[in-house]
């Protein structure tokens, strides 16, 4: 795999040749390409990143949730041992109502491991920082020869013409590449959608993340925090402890995902460090002690966003190209790699089998596979950030009243669980910790 530079094969003809090219090195993207690599496909991805930059702590603030399918799929491909010790456990999460300045609900959801049909000491999820996942991708995908990563390169255009012959894309520089797939793992503005003629559906809310990591005096003990407050959810989610201090101890640290209206995020983000913790503590209390910002903040705006079709001749969208949802439930990224894990298996099967990965068929497998599990979620979470964002009185009511029904039904509540932790429905073999 060649890093900076194409590899000398790809020089070696104007038209080099490859199974499957993915448009896209981001932690869908490149999960993608581990995944059909290692199982004998041969995969190029196009980056414009470098990874040097897009490892680095300042280049993107987030943290993810990956859930219990997600941690099995990263094992299954050889991932997670390079971002295992950075992964907070989740071990329980706490869901409330609350307004700024006042204490939450004490009509609550507890979701604990312990709660859950089969015994287990496996956490709920983990949360990494996003810039450990990327490190981690690139390293497992450094040691699959079947995988050549082209970085910084971008796709130009894509040829795909009709029939049997392959799709043609032309790089940036001029340099072409033949495929029998092109994937699009662009994000959310994705050109591939956009040339193929595929239309989406989508609105902004009126609201934006705020994001960075937080410092606090107590100990987390691995529960997530998703506080509802009448401007959206505010999360502080389990990290692993900084670097050690002075008095011998690390820094206690939590991932905050804050939605604030959008119209006041440019105040928030423009306070000092003190005031911002401040604001910090009105909206969550002081059962983690002080609360204080560790290091940059960052501010995305939100959208909902989903593709009419995943799929084109000779095309697949997958991850933020097909679908994004509000953040409320953490569940972005997850989505994405489980349509990498159907994506990889409808591909490999068909490979084995002596079909074209690139057939029209092919492809419709993938799309009914993910396409009804991606709107599900993405109506529950539109459904939720609608029904919590507010301060309607009688709303607050049903709302504290249905988050304690729900805790005292252990069926609902179970199934609850395994929806979060990506263990519902029809599964991928990677989803469920198998090698395709």
């Amino acid at each position: 795999m060649g890093q900076g530079s194409v590899s000398d094969r790809a020089r070696d003809s104007d038209k080099a040749t490859t199974e499957v090219l993915i448009s896209g090195g981001g932690m869908v993207g490149l999960t993608l390409g581990i995944a059909l690599a290692g199982a004998g496909v041969a995969v190029v991805v196009l980056e414009p990143t470098d990874p040097a930059m897009a490892t680095d702590a300042a280049f993107d603030g987030r943290s993810s949730a990956i859930a219990r399918g997600t941690q099995r799929l990263m094992a299954a491909l050889g991932i997670w041992p390079g971002m295992a010790a950075a992964a907070a456990p989740i071990l329980d999460i706490r869901v409330s109502d609350g307004r700024i300045g006042s204490a939450a609900s004490r009509l609550f959801l507890h979701y604990g491991r312990d709660e859950l049909a089969e015994a287990t000491d496996e956490p709920l999820g983990y949360i990494v920082e996003n810039r450990v996942v990327r490190a981690a991708l690139h390293a497992r995908a450094s040691a699959l020869p079947g995988l050549r990563l082209i970085t910084p390169a971008r796709l130009a255009k894509a040829e795909r013409g009709a029939g049997a012959a392959p799709a043609e894309a032309v790089l940036g520089d001029g340099r072409c590449l033949r495929a029998g797939l092109v994937v699009a793992a662009e994000g959310r503005g994705s050109p591939l959608r956009a040339a193929a003629g595929i239309p989406v559906t989508t609105w902004d809310y009126p609201q934006s993340g705020i994001v960075c990591t937080v410092a606090h005096e107590a100990p987390h003990h691995g529960v997530a925090h998703e506080h509802f407050l009448p401007a959206g959810p505010f999360a502080l989610l389990p990290m692993t402890d900084g670097p050690m201090t002075n008095t011998g101890g690390g820094t206690h640290r939590s991932s905050l995902v804050w939605t604030e209206r959008r119209a006041l995020v440019p105040a928030m983000l423009a306070l000092d460090d003190e005031a911002f913790g401040a604001e910090l503590q009105r909206r969550f209390g002081d059962s983690l002690g002080a609360l204080r910002p560790a290091g940059r903040r960052w501010s995305y705006p939100l959208s909902l966003m989903h593709a009419e079709r995943y799929v084109a001749h000779r095309l697949a969208l997958v991850g933020d190209a097909a679908h994004v949802i509000h953040p409320i439930a953490g569940q972005g990224l997850n989505l994405g790699l489980r349509d990498v894990a159907a994506l990889a298996e409808t591909v490999v099967e068909a490979r084995r089998l002596g079909l074209d990965p690139g057939d029209a068929a092919v492809l419709a497998r993938y799309q009914q596979w993910r396409r009804f599990d991606n709107t599900v979620l993405m109506i529950a979470t539109d459904g939720l950030n609608r029904l919590f964002s507010n301060d309607s009185a009688p709303l607050r009511l049903a709302r504290d009243v249905g988050l304690a029904a729900v805790n005292r039904l252990p069926p609902l509540k179970r199934f609850f669980m395994r929806h979060a932790m990506g263990l519902v429905g029809d599964l991928p073999r990677l989803i469920r910790g198998q090698a395709l």
